[in-house]
């Protein structure tokens, strides 16, 4: 089969970009390893969801002591958004711009806010986010509003929220991209980690996939995996796939990687050849590298004589300690709600007996604390005898130790007096990024301020392996507007 444009991966950079392309007529291809997913009674069932993991893939990567493990990561058509807490946040301006942490200072990107907004603010239009960019502080400029209002707080979140402010703080509605009154009309739950399975979250399949399938030049290919790419040169001349009719060559005018950070990094590795012997697009022996993952807790916060009466909870956040809070103000992190916790979750996550996690999970109100996982070359993907090796070294630890003291005196003083703290392990997709960054240096970096590859000149990136920060929020609306800014780019190049 022969393309324009072929696009690997239909999670939030694949997909977006697709609709972004799409209008030109080209010929596009988009493959996908996963099927598309259905919907099922396991969809909104928490004990088959977090307790027997039913989605999950049976899939394995090495630690650096070479254990295996589960990451986590879910092959569907959409990707990981399929499961995403759908928060839609920009990235502060400030996180383009070189920052002194805790930990250290990051390097600053080679393209500044104010060039890639007008492209958040169309992502904002295609995910459908509702929100509201009054009230918090480290806001960024916006060319337009939110296209929705903010997804209405729940009586006892509309407390928290008013707690907060009580205090100083300046709690704000978050972003999101969920059609409220559709996802609970499937089940009373909350949409955090749970499957989208009718199109009531803004994911990539219900929005940027389902925009570029409306074209007929578009051809979305599933059950096909990716298995390496074939270079000579300065070209990628073809992609090597595995898919329902046997192995394939696909041959394309352009190559879009948007495999997510640790899958766009592995496949570059193993298709070195003779040409490119440490991997495809690894000149500067960058790729895999400055793997980050964000620093996260968990909290839940307890009062034995307080129950819980919310159903999706996920609502609000703070950056007051976003930019500034260290000793020498450095920055600390981002503030937000986790969605509902319930007894099934609480159990799944900790092993707690039922009923003890049923009580605590009722009797509490939950809560996460975000910090940036700075680059280190150290922390790296890796592509050994087949198989994935991922050695992540977290950083910058000191700030999100601050954050979570901080935030557990505030949950206290807001009336909840015993806070239980528990970070995320490497085994859950926490916003994996940077193993491909982006700069304007080939010998540092990656892939240029356009997305190409510095070493082959049909070769572009899409996701967040490009990112060059973590910065401390979610990554998925700078990942869409990356994907819209190359998709213009690429557009007029095609015009």
């Amino acid at each position: 089969m022969e393309c324009d444009y072929l696009i690997v991966g239909s999670g939030m950079g694949g997909a977006t970009l697709a609709a972004a392309l799409a209008p030109t007529g080209r010929r596009i291809v988009i493959v996908e390893r996963g099927e598309r997913l259905v919907d099922s009674p396991e969809a909104r069932d928490a004990a088959a969801i977090f307790r027997r993991g039913h989605f999950r893939p049976k899939e394995t990567w090495l630690d650096a002591q070479g254990q295996p493990f589960n990451p986590g990561n879910y092959a569907f058509v959409g990707g990981n958004t399929k499961f995403y807490g759908a928060v839609l946040l920009r990235y502060r301006a400030e996180d383009f711009r070189p920052l002194r942490h805790m930990g250290g200072v990051t390097p600053g990107w080679p393209i500044s806010y104010e060039a890639l907004e007008p492209f958040y603010s169309a992502a904002e239009q295609m995910y459908r986010v509702r929100g509201d960019a009054s009230g918090d502080p480290t806001e960024p400029a916006r060319s337009a509003p939110y296209p929705f209002p903010p997804v209405p707080d729940e009586p006892d979140i509309a407390e928290l929220r008013r707690a907060f402010a009580a205090q100083g703080l300046h709690p704000s509605s978050l972003p999101l991209g969920v059609d409220l009154e559709k996802w609970l009309a499937r089940a009373p739950t909350t949409w955090d980690a749970f499957p989208d399975s009718t199109g009531a979250k803004s994911d990539a399949e219900s929005c940027g996939l389902a925009e570029a399938l409306r074209y007929p030049n578009v051809t979305l290919m599933t059950g096909t995996r990716v298995l390496r790419l074939l270079a000579e040169g300065r070209r990628v001349t073809g992609v090597e796939v595995e898919g329902p009719a046997g192995p394939a060559i696909l041959r394309a005018g352009t190559v879009c990687l948007c495999a997510g950070a640790v899958m766009t990094a592995a496949l570059l590795l193993a298709s070195a050849n003779d040409d490119h012997p440490a991997g495809l697009a690894n000149g500067s022996d960058q790729v895999g590298r400055n793997f980050m993952n964000h620093n996260l807790t968990a909290m839940i916060a307890v009062h034995p004589l307080r129950r819980n009466r919310t159903v999706y909870e996920k609502t609000i956040q703070f950056n007051d300690w976003y930019l500034t809070g260290g000793p020498d103000g450095e920055p600390l992190g981002n503030v937000q709600m986790l969605g509902r916790v319930t007894g099934p979750i609480l159990a799944g996550e900790s092993g707690l007996p039922l009923p003890v996690a049923h009580w605590l999970a009722d009797h509490s109100i939950h809560i996460m604390a975000m910090s940036e996982d700075l680059p280190d070359p150290a922390s790296r993907v890796m592509w050994k005898g087949g198989r994935i090796v991922l050695d992540w070294r977290k950083t910058n630890v000191a700030a999100h130790d601050l954050l979570v003291t901080r935030l557990k005196r505030a949950m206290r003083r807001a009336g909840w007096p015993i806070v239980l703290a528990k970070g995320f392990p490497k085994s859950k997709p926490s916003h994996q990024c940077g193993t491909a960054r982006m700069g304007a240096d080939p010998a540092a970096s990656v892939v240029d301020a356009e997305l190409r590859a510095h070493d082959l000149d049909n070769l572009y990136i899409a996701d967040a392996s490009v990112l060059p920060t973590s910065a401390a929020v979610n990554p998925s609306l700078t990942v869409a507007a990356l994907a819209l800014r190359l998709g213009s780019h690429l557009s007029a190049r095609a015009a």
